[in-house]
């Protein structure tokens, strides 16, 4: 790497935080602007809900193919064409006229998005290949996903409202343009040293057929009824893809997930750690905003508000995070990381009608702190124990693991919140005695019941992914990596450059 492409290193940063940035805001966004789309294309909210299934489907299943194909063709080139195809399907997406024109776009969307993770992540290891520069790097990278989630509200709620939701999808391609442009120029092109010879055909489609019955089941399950017989048959066909596709990695050339990957106990035990982190995470927090919304009385654009600081701490960390790279061992990092965020989650447990902005802020900052100085480790670990040949399959996993992750947290929790809610129905309504005779009063009660019961029913929420992370927190002990191989990492001899 010349000495010219070295002073470009952080606009190469900023460039894959354009487009990391960019895929989340849209997906966030995207959820803002269902009720206005259901009002226009006539639809159900059951029909609607298609739209981000389809959409959390297609991007599962093509994460690892676009990590196995930027180890393979060069990272810069999936990465670019991730671009392109995300701005065309933008395009496509803010014309769309009915449920299945929006559904097609928004697949095709879903695809183009998938290639940033594993080719971002990758080129981010190529660009800094000093551990703790790497660390620092990959830190703010992944900060650009929380961003995401905070500044979707923000600027998705006004422009809806005055642009109309069709111009969330519009303004993808002024600033997709940006980012493909700066890709162009600052992203130098790198490959494996091992050229694919047959790309795995049969085990990207088993895969994905796999995680396309998982992430369906995950997502509609709640609808279906988790023994439904749609459910059953999501669970078997998981089961059957997923040992077709370990019988054919094992004895596949170039395989597109190696399952060598599996047999390094600290790739596995970050990658449990991860799933586990995200899981609690995003089962919990998607709750957050509903609350508000609910309970507080806050509009989209207050909630959104809310959520500003976490973003600020989160960047505050992960710079903390990245400096302590090399002065102690990673377990211990993410230890004290994924504990500080278990307790931010727990203070949650507190929220009851009369809590203050305060009451939610606090919390998420502190979940938001702890889970920022980790979160460059748990990436910058994977960069140093896989094969420089295989970056951009090992990110995939570890993306993949945290799509699968979200996805479980929301279908878990989600179902301990319904499910919290009937017993406490019951249980109020058995110790309750409602001496009225007046029929209007007496809804009244039972309205309150309900709603109480609705109340309390977020605290097993919140207590559940507390401990969750809890466990997750020991789990990272397991996390056997050294301060040194943290600290050099990969040389930069190490890659090819094109």
């Amino acid at each position: 790497m010349d000495e010219d492409h070295k002073n470009f290193k952080w606009l190469v940063l900023l460039t894959v935080v354009i487009g990391t940035f960019l895929g989340r805001l849209d997906q966030t966004i995207v959820n803002l602007a269902l009720p206005k789309i259901i009002t226009d294309f006539r639809i159900t909210v059951t029909s609607a809900s298609w739209i981000a299934t389809a959409y959390i489907l297609a991007n599962a299943v093509f994460v690892p193919i676009w990590g196995k194909l930027g180890d393979t063709i060069g990272r810069k080139k999936v990465y670019i064409w991730g671009f392109g195809i995300f701005i065309f399907g933008s395009a496509l997406a803010g014309f769309a006229w009915d449920l299945n024109s929006m559904i097609v776009f928004r697949i095709i969307q879903a695809i183009a998005s998938s290639a940033d993770y594993p080719t971002a992540m990758a080129i981010l290891a190529v660009t800094f290949s000093h551990g703790k520069e790497r660390a620092q790097a990959l830190g703010l990278w992944s900060v650009s996903f929380a961003a995401a989630s905070v500044f979707g509200p923000l600027i998705g709620g006004p422009m809806i409202d005055i642009f109309g939701w069709r111009s969330i999808f519009l303004l993808n391609i002024p600033i997709g343009i940006v980012g493909i442009v700066m890709a162009l120029i600052f992203i130098r092109e790198s490959v494996s040293e091992h050229k694919t010879v047959h790309f795995d055909w049969w085990g990207a489609i088993t895969l994905g057929s796999a995680l396309s019955s998982l992430v369906l089941v995950l997502d509609q399950g709640s609808i279906w009824g988790w023994v439904s017989l749609s459910s059953v048959i999501c669970y078997i066909a998981t089961i059957i893809f997923t040992t077709i596709f370990i019988l054919i990695e094992a004895g596949a050339d170039e395989p597109i997930v190696d399952l060598k990957f599996f047999k390094n106990s600290v790739f596995v035990n970050t990658i449990v750690n991860n799933f586990v982190v995200f899981m609690a995470l995003m089962g919990a927090v998607f709750l957050i905003p509903i609350f508000c919304q609910t309970y507080l009385g806050y509009d989209a654009t207050k909630t959104g508000y809310i959520f500003i600081p976490m973003a600020f701490f989160m960047v505050i960390s992960s710079a903390i995070g990245g400096s302590l790279t090399g002065k102690l061992k990673p377990k211990y990092i993410i230890f004290a990381s994924t504990l500080i965020a278990s307790i931010g989650v727990f203070m949650f447990s507190f929220l009851d009608p009369r809590s203050t902005m305060w009451s939610v802020i606090i919390p998420l900052s502190v979940m938001a702190f702890g889970l920022g100085f980790g979160m460059s480790q748990r990436t910058n670990v994977i960069t140093v124990v896989v094969p420089v040949e295989e970056m951009g399959m090992a990110s995939s996993v570890l993306a993949l693991g945290r799509n699968i992750a979200g996805s479980f947290g929301i279908a878990i929790f989600g179902t301990i919140l319904t499910d919290a809610t009937k017993t406490n129905v019951l249980n109020t309504a058995y110790h309750s005695i409602i001496n009225v005779t007046n029929s209007t009063v007496y809804q009244e009660a039972v309205q309150l019941i309900i709603l109480k019961s609705q109340i309390d029913a977020y605290k097993p929420v919140f207590w559940t992914a507390s401990a969750v992370l809890l466990v997750g927190a020991f789990l990272s002990l397991l996390i056997n990596v050294s301060k040194d191989q943290m600290t050099h990492g990969h040389k930069a001899e190490d890659f090819v450059e094109i």
